[in-house]
């Protein structure tokens, strides 16, 4: 067995079939029945069932599922290992959803290079099913996301308690004009339309996460947005909360493998997240150069 075959087994399981797992894996769906065919001519044993319902795993394919999540892991920790670059003693591979590296994450990794200078840091960002994904493959050691999703073996940590909350940049204009819709998941978008069933139409949506503040300030338009994202721009004027119009709960989590609980990195990437998270929450550090 290779590390492919047991990658592809993963994405067969978090995808829900095959055909999910070749757009996952960017290969054709042949090439991902072909790497199962291989796979269980090794083991010996079927590890799904197909048919008209789905694809399900096999009293085997319940078996293999955590020593394929082990192997994948244990594969991506040697591979980090071995990359750690000199002068280093370990690296942590942390991803985030854009909107949280905005005004929180890039906070945070200056805190984390100094309470652990010869820790090297991988950064990178995406969607949260990409995460997920590669955190279960071990190709991740910590991710920040909204909206995680609860696996076997990965703990999840509340970390900011933030809200999506209605703000326009031309109070003047009627909602119904210059209304955008922004993507912000299953949960807002079932609770927006029982919200605002005049609005479910918007001649504009987007799914850009935080960065689409500037183009709600750019096309003099309203949305809901994370208010830890657009308080900077509602003191400068740029924009102004829509009052009396109800807030979405939107929490941000950490997520990271329950079996590196109480590995000292781990340990200290949480507490300096926490910290961090605390304090941009206050208002107590400066924005990133960027932001």
């Amino acid at each position: 067995m290779d590390v492919t075959q047991a990658r592809t087994f993963l994405a067969i399981v978090e995808g829900g079939n095959f055909v999910a797992a070749s757009k996952r894996l960017f290969v054709t769906q042949s090439t991902v029945s072909a790497r199962i065919k291989a796979l269980e001519e090794q083991l010996g044993k079927p590890l799904f069932t197909r048919s008209k319902a789905g694809t399900a795993l096999t009293p085997a394919g319940h078996q293999f599922y955590r020593f394929a999540r082990s192997f994948v892991r244990v594969w991506e920790e040697a591979r980090h290992q071995v990359a750690v670059p000199e002068a280093f003693d370990d690296t942590l591979a942390v991803g985030g959803q854009v909107s949280l590296w905005n005004r929180l994450l890039t906070r945070w990794v200056p805190v984390f290079q100094e309470r652990r200078p010869r820790v090297a840091l991988r950064c990178m960002s995406g969607m949260p099913q990409r995460l997920m994904r590669e955190m279960s493959e071990g190709t991740l050691d910590l991710a920040i996301l909204y909206r995680p999703e609860h696996r076997p073996g990965m703990a999840v940590e509340e970390l900011i308690e933030d809200q999506l909350i209605l703000v326009t940049a031309a109070p003047d204009r009627p909602l119904t004009e210059s209304y955008i819709y922004c993507e912000w998941g299953t949960g807002f978008g079932e609770w927006h339309a029982a919200q605002f069933p005049e609005l479910h139409n918007p001649g504009l949506a987007i799914d850009l996460g935080a960065i689409g503040v500037n183009l709600v300030i750019n096309q003099k338009g309203a949305a809901y947005l994370p208010r830890r994202i657009v308080e900077p721009h509602l003191e400068e004027g740029l924009l102004t909360g829509i009052e009396d119009a109800p807030a979405f709960p939107y929490p941000a989590y950490a997520v990271w493998q329950e079996e590196f609980v109480d590995h000292g990195v781990m340990e200290d990437a949480l507490a300096t997240l926490r910290e961090t998270a605390e304090a941009s929450m206050r208002g107590e550090l400066p924005p990133p150069y960027w932001a």
